[in-house]
């Protein structure tokens, strides 16, 4: 079963992503006693913004231009590292750059799916997937703690650009 946590090529309403990962956020805040501060909320925010990874320096960056004031690399980390922590974002690795999960607190392949036109990124879950990587693992006597695949190619809306453009 392949499922869409996002899709990339249909204009939708970022608000709506936005508020649904806060709620989201606010219930495993409460469940595990943690404290989403304006910080962890601003840096959340930025990154269900646009569907597209962002480092840890574009993050400093939109925190100070929306604070007003500097914010120093550490806050920054700090927040991300308590984001990570309760599963509310994501590492994509090859980009060194973070966004937010779509399945918090729950198992999932984190198959993300990024268009090195635009820059989006889709999270995917895909049983059959989860299944093989198991599956290999049982074989190999290794005990599969986390797993993270990253595909890189064109989204349906660069993909339908490209076309049209080529048939110009």
């Amino acid at each position: 079963m392949l499922t869409n946590s996002r899709l990339v090529h249909q204009p939708h309403d970022h608000s709506r992503c936005i508020n649904a990962a806060l709620a989201r956020a606010n219930d495993i805040c409460a469940a595990k006693n943690a404290r989403m501060t304006t910080t962890r909320e601003a840096v959340l925010r930025l990154l269900w913004q646009s569907h597209k990874a962002l480092g840890a320096y574009q993050l400093q960056a939109q925190l100070s231009e929306l604070f007003n004031k500097p914010i120093a690399p550490p806050t920054v980390y700090r927040a991300i590292e308590f984001l990570l922590e309760l599963g509310l974002i994501h590492r994509i690795h090859s980009l060194n750059a973070y966004i937010g999960c779509p399945f918090p607190n729950s198992e999932h392949s984190n198959l993300f799916m990024i268009c090195t036109q635009c820059g989006s990124v889709a999270e995917m879950t895909h049983n059959t997937i989860n299944g093989l990587l198991q599956s290999a693992s049982e074989k190999a006597n290794f005990t599969l703690k986390s797993q993270s695949l990253e595909l890189s190619g064109l989204c349906p809306q660069c993909f339908d650009h490209a076309e049209t453009s080529d048939n110009d």
